[in-house]
């Protein structure tokens, strides 16, 4: 005759099985490192009655250093620094930074505006979208500029001039790094614009015809071979766009790189090659 235990344990087994369920899944550990913080106080951005969090980078021995540092702010926070923050893995941005900082090679502060979830597809688009909803990306890049620039700056020990401020971001968020030193030229001198969501914008490609940057401006175009559909062409084309601007091909990269996809791995792994060549005039020493 079979043990009580054994004749109860498929009931046990289904018991805890159901107890699982309706418990919340474990909460990931922190990848986040010591330079890594959050803002105290959400901020308001205007004209959308919407608070924000930011999340700041500072480099290595900023709390004992009187240097001042270049400024590249970056969308999507949550899926910058910490893996227990993010969607489906994040940048390493912090890894990053402090590994060029050791090196001698960058320093950076960072802040990073967290997306406003199911408000992200809009805040990061400056044109309407009939399948997406009408456009929030000028009240969010004003919001960068006139809201959140001036705070850090006067908070953090920052170059506030626009040849040591850049922008930063991937899909919706490369769209609106491309659209942010289109539209306010005299406040970035650098873009990083990864996986760019052209697709979702048919008009950015006029708009950035009609909005040639500064010559010196530099803007660091990515896109993965296997991104899909429309994505490789529209970064080609808008690479021509700046081309036939009169854009200087120095101050311009396109990358696109064979067998990579739209994901954060993806972005983590180009990051440091884009940051060295976007801040190549930087000294990690001031």
């Amino acid at each position: 005759m079979p043990s009580i235990r054994l004749c109860l344990a498929p009931f046990l087994l289904a018991a805890s099985l159901a107890c699982a369920a309706d418990m919340p899944a474990p909460a990931k550990t922190s990848t986040a490192l010591p330079g890594v913080s959050l803002l105290p106080e959400l901020l308001e951005i205007p004209g959308l009655n919407r608070k924000r969090q930011i999340r700041m980078y500072v480099p290595p021995g900023y709390a004992t250093s009187n240097k001042r540092y270049p400024v590249l702010y970056m969308h999507d926070a949550q899926n910058l620094f910490d893996d227990a923050t993010s969607f489906v893995g994040e940048w390493k941005v912090d890894e990053t930074l402090d590994a060029l900082s050791k090196e001698g090679k960058l320093e950076l502060i960072v802040v990073g505006i967290d997306n406003g979830g199911d408000k992200r597809i809009t805040e990061l688009n400056a044109w309407d979208n009939p399948r997406f909803g009408a456009a929030e990306g000028k009240q969010y890049t004003d919001f960068i500029v006139r809201t959140l620039k001036p705070y850090i700056d006067a908070r953090y020990r920052t170059l506030p001039d626009r040849a040591h401020t850049a922008i930063m971001g991937s899909s919706m968020g490369g769209l609106a790094s491309h659209y942010a030193i289109a539209q306010y030229p005299q406040v970035f001198s650098k873009a990083g614009v990864f996986s760019p969501a052209y697709w979702t914008a048919a008009p950015s490609f006029d708009f950035m015809a009609q909005h040639p940057l500064p010559k010196d401006a530099r803007v660091y175009l990515l896109m993965g071979e296997k991104e899909g559909d429309s994505m490789v062409p529209d970064v080609q084309h808008m690479a021509q766009v700046v081309q036939a601007s009169g854009h200087p091909a120095a101050n311009t990269v396109l990358k696109i790189v064979p067998e990579q996809k739209h994901n954060e791995g993806f972005w983590s792994s180009e990051l440091r090659e884009a940051l060295l060549w976007m801040f190549a005039d930087e000294k990690a020493v001031r």
